[in-house]
């Protein structure tokens, strides 16, 4: 990710997989769902909105960042991308364990 390239975008949305009312993150850029942790694939870089794919992204894995940050990686349903997220404050925190549980 380039960090001059980021824009930010922090918006309230329903979500396309789960149908729930996401509400603005306040501290940065909403990019996915805390309920049921997918995302869109919008962007080529962070908040552009020019990806044309707009397929769905899954959550498939969950690593460890920098310091005491975790990543969601996403893989596009539509082209097969792989994407990843930093996990939000709010984010379900059952539904991060069950994906880091697929590892075990």
């Amino acid at each position: 990710m380039d960090i001059k390239k980021f824009k930010m975008i922090d918006e309230d949305f329903i979500c396309e997989v789960c149908g729930k009312k996401v509400t603005k993150l306040g501290y940065t850029a909403r990019d996915h769902c805390p309920y049921c942790l997918s995302s869109k694939h919008v962007d080529i870089n962070p908040g552009d909105r020019a990806c044309l794919c707009k397929g769905i992204l899954e959550p498939i894995d969950i690593e460890k960042g920098k310091k005491d940050t975790y990543k969601i990686i996403y893989k596009c349903k539509k082209c097969g991308e792989i994407r990843k997220n930093i996990v939000a404050n709010d984010d379900d925190f059952d539904m991060i364990l069950n994906i880091m549980k697929k590892d075990i």
